[in-house]
């Protein structure tokens, strides 16, 4: 048993009682970790606003032994996430958005495992949703790009994984969730179905796994490289969750 400080999102809360709540976080220091926020839910608790999903929060806890839940201690608020407050005509769409991330960072995670990269990450996406200027379904995209290029587990964008031509000498591929990328047009039988991605949008998403988050917020799509694009990424997010990520249900994508 220790007593530990970091800097951690709030990415999930479940009631414990009738006064406290058991809180998520993902730290830079430690990664995904839960613990007892005693007396969170009394209107003047001792974490006041600071545990809201989403604010990023300087946190005091008493670091359990395994397979006992930690006690919070502190919480001070040190920045708060509110992008329908910002102005723009699709806060919905950005609120969704952020409790998406959470909720990726919650299922793509081990506890005590720290990213300090994937937490930077976060941090900058989380700043530039509420920014009016903001393109977020790109910004989105490349967040789950970098994601899964953290995890190791970036699908091949450059050549088809069956006869290696590269992606620029065809103008459709589909993407093949089994072995981590796409097939050309040449290549592609019916047992080889995947989402169709035409090469302009294969153009967006290598550039987007390369650029970083400044870039990817001001980067303009159209309706259908935003679809073949998010839905390329969903569909590697979802073979390693095993499932569609529950978050998605609320975003819905531009037409």
């Amino acid at each position: 048993m220790s007593l530990e400080k970091c800097t951690g999102l709030v990415i999930r809360q479940v009631d414990f009682s009738e006064s406290s709540r058991v809180v998520t976080f993902y730290s830079r220091e430690f990664g995904r970790f839960s613990a007892l926020a005693k007396g969170a839910k009394r209107l003047k608790g001792p974490f006041d606003a600071a545990l809201d999903v989403l604010s990023e929060c300087r946190l005091v806890f008493i670091r359990k032994s395994q397979g006992t839940l930690n006690l919070l201690t502190e919480a001070r608020l040190a920045s708060r996430f509110q992008p329908q407050l910002s102005g723009a005509s699709d806060g919905l769409t950005r609120l969704y958005s952020g409790y998406y991330i959470a909720e990726l960072l919650n299922s793509l995670n081990e506890d005590f495992d720290p990213n300090p990269e994937l937490y930077d990450v976060a941090v900058e996406v989380l700043a530039e949703l509420p920014r009016v200027e903001t393109q977020v379904w790109s910004l989105l995209v490349w967040f789950e790009l970098t994601l899964l290029q953290l995890s190791g587990l970036l699908p091949n964008l450059h050549e088809c994984s069956i006869c290696g031509e590269p992606a620029e000498s065809r103008e459709v591929h589909a993407h093949w969730v089994s072995q981590g990328g796409v097939i050309c047009s040449d290549c592609r039988r019916e047992e080889y179905r995947g989402n169709l991605v035409r090469s302009d949008s294969l153009a967006i998403l290598r550039r987007l796994s390369t650029s970083g988050s400044a870039v990817a917020a001001r980067l303009q799509m159209n309706s259908r490289q935003i679809e073949e694009c998010h839905k390329l990424a969903v569909s590697a997010i979802s073979d390693i969750l095993g499932k569609r990520p529950k978050t998605l249900r609320y975003l819905q994508l531009p037409r």
